[in-house]
């Protein structure tokens, strides 16, 4: 993957830099993905974006084509992060199957840690078929950022899993699969994005104090 594929905000002699990929549905630039790399941006970490064949298909094409198939997001993600470049540690993560797709590279790629907002622990409406097997055993540091009511994998569902030591929980308050809430909740999206992002930031903090660089 060409580096000038890459969307990028920080500076590039940041402590350590965060590879971001999107979700199933939408492009590295929504809404969602540009609060949470400006976010840690902000802090003065690096972040870089990237968006698998499918997507960026879509850019050229148009239409809507459905997501590659796991090998071919799998050797994205490996290609993407020999071409990343940048001092510090190395953390890979991204919004629901792209988060996903970094937990399954993240051991054999040496990366300090990985970020998953919105993991897909199991398809809507379907929590026997469970998306978890490696992240029982998981010893990259990982960090999942989660809303308590997200439909891929609810508060009450995922404390009850047996999950690697090495997993993190932060759960964004009646929040769904976009870590939003619903408005009787009395919380707002913006604060649960806000949490999110320093969530994040403290883990990528701690790491990178503690693991390897």
């Amino acid at each position: 993957m060409p580096a000038s594929d890459f969307l990028e905000n920080g500076p590039e002699n940041a402590p350590a830099t965060l590879i971001l990929a999107h979700g199933a549905g939408a492009p590295m630039d929504t809404p969602f993905m540009n609060r949470v790399a400006e976010g840690i941006a902000e802090a003065g970490y690096r972040v870089l974006r990237f968006e698998f064949p499918y997507m960026a298909a879509r850019r050229t094409e148009g239409g809507r084509r459905p997501p590659d198939r796991q090998p071919v997001l799998l050797e994205t993600w490996r290609e993407t992060i020999a071409a990343a470049s940048g001092t510090g540690p190395l953390f890979i993560g991204g919004k629901s199957m792209g988060g996903r797709m970094a937990t399954l590279v993240a051991e054999e790629s040496g990366v300090a840690g990985t970020l998953c907002f919105g993991y897909p622990f199991h398809p809507p409406g379907n929590p026997e078929k469970l998306r978890t097997a490696h992240l029982e055993t998981m010893t990259c540091p990982t960090l999942i950022l989660q809303g308590e009511r997200d439909p891929f994998g609810g508060r009450e569902e995922v404390e009850g899993y047996k999950l690697s030591g090495n997993v993190e929980l932060y759960w964004a308050a009646d929040g769904n699969h976009d870590l939003a809430p619903r408005k009787a909740s009395g919380h707002t999206v913006n604060d649960n994005l806000a949490g999110a992002i320093d969530a994040a930031l403290k883990f990528m903090k701690k790491v990178s104090r503690s693991g390897p660089s």
